[in-house]
């Protein structure tokens, strides 16, 4: 007989493990930074502002003021001038210095004191009116009511009404010749320095 022979069993072969993929990790994303806000530029400047305030402030400055006291002193320091030069006074030097003290200008030169005390004298005079009268007309106007206790107020500028009157006065008389008389007198004073440089230097 023959004998059968028992297949040979195979091992059975384990299934082979698929090697696990190992996903790559994602790099962790840092986290985004918030771009810095750019610097805002400075809002621009307001012109009229600007020139406002200098129209304002120019009655408060020493310029203003400086050039106030030389037009109340150019016309007596000249009258004086015209004698004393004639008896051989140093005129020149003092007007000289009246000048760099009040108006802020070096002058050097001859001394000619006689032709510009003479010259300037109509000028200065003119100034000198000018500036007394208009600088009067800020605080009569600002206390009105003081020049005008018990008056009527029908015919007034401003009237017929008290409030009306002393409004109107304090506004256009009172701060209208605050805020214009200080550019007036920079525009006398300009002229009397040309002067001055013209015949002192």
């Amino acid at each position: 007989m023959a004998i059968s022979e028992k297949p040979q069993q195979e091992p059975q072969q384990e299934p082979q493990q698929k090697p696990q993929q190992k996903h790559p990790q994602k790099p962790q994303q840092e986290p985004q930074q918030k771009p810095k806000p750019k610097p805002q530029p400075p809002p621009p400047r307001d012109e009229s502002a600007v020139r406002a305030w200098l129209l304002v402030r120019e009655a408060f400055t020493a310029g203003t003021w400086r050039r106030v006291a030389y037009a109340l002193l150019a016309f007596p320091v000249g009258v004086l001038c015209v004698p004393l030069a004639l008896l051989g006074a140093p005129t020149g030097r003092w007007q000289r210095g009246l000048v760099r003290r009040f108006l802020g200008r070096e002058l050097s030169g001859s001394s000619r004191g006689l032709a510009h005390a003479t010259a300037a004298l109509p000028l200065n005079l003119l100034v000198l009116a000018v500036t007394v009268y208009g600088w009067s007309l800020v605080p009569m106007n600002l206390g009105w009511p003081l020049r005008a206790a018990g008056s009527d107020y029908s015919d007034a500028w401003g009237g017929p009404t008290f409030a009306g009157a002393w409004a109107f006065h304090a506004i256009v008389g009172g701060f209208g010749f605050l805020l214009l008389m200080p550019w007036l007198g920079r525009a006398l004073a300009a002229v009397q320095l040309r002067l001055a440089a013209t015949l002192l230097s």
